[in-house]
């Protein structure tokens, strides 16, 4: 009961965070959308209905409603990931190792530049992908998207790319801890890479060669400094005989260098 009462205790620290940020994100919902248009409005097809204004079309009664609602949902998310990660943080803690709390909290420091770093890259390549998309379309015929179609997939862009950038840091995670050693990412890392790449073509919403690509290399690239980072720190471990990536359940090799008799009777201190 107790682990319950702090688990509810946490989860309503954490949604009041989020609620904050969702009614910012509903005052502030014009300048979040002007940014958020910006990629689609930069093209061509967009401005076909009206030429020189960017048009998108709202179709349904509720539609207008429910974009404002996403709009102020994701916003909300994002600015309140501080403190509904720190509440995470502050739960699990009691149930890790002392040598994974001292990582863990710089792995939740970086978690949330990380998701930026990736949220950021798919907003500077999302009007590539879409001029790439909607370049398919036949002579003669006018192009133009609902503005639910449009805000659909510049948070799918959003977040596949953010969660993309956190997977080597996971990898680094779990070879701290002793659960994914190096030798195993070498052993597998074509298969790795080529799994990037097929995640990437996947999970790209409409297919097109240049946002999987714009995916795929960044993840390969942070997937080398995680084996790097991996490699040297098992080196440094094994060189110096370091146990700290034992838990603290774990019994650390003896130095049986000299070893004691204790059968014998001699008592002499000199020898």
């Amino acid at each position: 009961m107790e682990h319950l009462r702090e688990l509810r205790n946490r989860l309503i620290i954490a949604l009041l965070g989020v609620t904050v940020g969702i009614i910012v994100g509903f005052i502030y919902f014009g300048p979040i959308w002007r940014f958020l248009e910006e990629p689609y409005c930069g093209l061509q097809q967009a401005q076909q209905l009206r030429p020189g204004q960017c048009t998108m079309l709202i179709l349904g009664v509720f539609d207008s409603f429910f974009v404002n609602l996403k709009v102020a949902a994701m916003f909300g998310l994002v600015v309140s990931s501080p403190i509904w990660l720190w509440q995470i943080w502050r739960f699990v803690t009691p149930g890790l190792y002392r040598n994974e709390k001292r990582y863990s909290l710089l792995f939740m420091v970086l978690a949330v530049p990380l998701f930026l770093a990736g949220a950021a890259l798919a907003y500077f390549v999302m009007d590539t992908g879409l001029s790439i998309l909607l370049g398919f379309a036949p002579p003669g015929t006018l192009t133009s998207l609902t503005i639910d179609e449009y805000l659909s997939y510049a948070l799918i862009m959003i977040v596949i790319f953010g969660i993309s950038f956190e997977l080597p840091l996971l990898m680094v995670f779990l070879n701290i801890i002793g659960v994914l050693p190096h030798a195993m990412v070498a052993k597998h890392r074509r298969m790795v890479i080529f799994l990037m790449f097929v995640f990437s073509a996947v999970a790209t919403p409409g297919g097109d060669p240049f946002t999987m690509i714009a995916l795929a290399l960044p993840m390969v690239g942070l997937f080398a400094l995680a084996e790097g980072f991996m490699y040297l720190r098992e080196k440094r471990a094994s060189k110096d005989g370091d146990f700290s990536h034992l838990s603290d359940d774990e019994a650390s090799a003896l130095d049986d260098g000299s070893p004691l008799d204790l059968n014998t009777t001699d008592t002499d201190p000199i020898k």
